[in-house]
């Protein structure tokens, strides 16, 4: 067995690892068991009670969260000539089409989210292997395929983030930052949370959230009571 590091010895004797707590109470002990000297991220891990395998209990969605993630988000935005403008006004730190795609096909995937328009996807698609497994494949869905590029920009600078369940039926992402308060980071979760309850599939039975996990970056999971956001 791994021997613990002293300030990971700190951290459990701060908290009871076993015990689940209230959120707001949960993002306390997170930021007091955090010693990193870095801007450390805060992740959220919520197990659902669902069979990702099945298309009708695929849970995926995108949410606003009230405070940000805390980082500046690096956006790239494919599109036709006409639509650079708004792309760059908006916040994008990339714009362009052909050059970045060749860029990409290359290995280049310094970037967070890629914006795009429903008359590119023909040539983004064919990017698929890339940005698949990345994460980074524009969609519909979550608002990166649009015609609207400005709003697109302009929400996921502000904090819009995409999500979705994965094979073993857990989301896992990041709501903010070690910096925030523990008030920033409890509302960004219960947004979150709250999002996914409104996701709940119609198909799915028996307990819908199953365990709830707060963490930051290097620091054992706080449990959240699953209880309290019962559906």
């Amino acid at each position: 067995m791994a021997r613990l590091t002293k300030n990971m010895k700190e951290a459990l004797s701060k908290f009871d690892l076993e015990k689940e707590h209230k959120l707001d109470e949960a993002a306390k002990i997170v930021k007091d068991i955090t010693f990193t000297k870095f801007d450390a991220s805060v992740d959220i891990s919520v197990r659902l009670g669902v069979d990702p395998r099945k298309a009708n209990e695929m849970v995926r969605g995108v949410v606003a969260l009230p405070n940000g993630v805390g980082k500046d988000v690096k956006v790239l935005v494919l599109c036709t000539p006409d639509k650079e403008a708004e792309a760059k006004e908006a916040g994008a730190d990339f714009v362009g089409l052909d050059e970045y795609i060749e860029k990409i096909k290359g290995g280049w995937t310094d970037i967070d989210v890629i914006i795009t328009m429903p008359s590119v996807m023909g040539k983004v698609g064919a990017l698929g292997r890339v940005l698949g497994p990345r994460g980074l494949m524009p969609n519909p869905k979550s608002g990166t395929v649009t015609m609207d590029i400005k709003k697109a920009v302009t929400e996921i600078k502000a904090g819009k983030i995409d999500f979705k369940v994965d094979k073993f039926g857990i989301i896992h992402t990041t709501v903010g930052r070690a910096s925030f308060s523990a008030e920033k980071l409890a509302e960004n979760a219960n947004e979150l949370l709250q999002t996914i309850i409104k996701l709940k599939p119609t198909s799915a039975k028996g307990t819908y959230m199953k365990s709830i996990c707060l963490s930051s970056t290097m620091s054992p999971g706080v449990k959240v009571e699953p209880k309290s956001f019962a559906v």
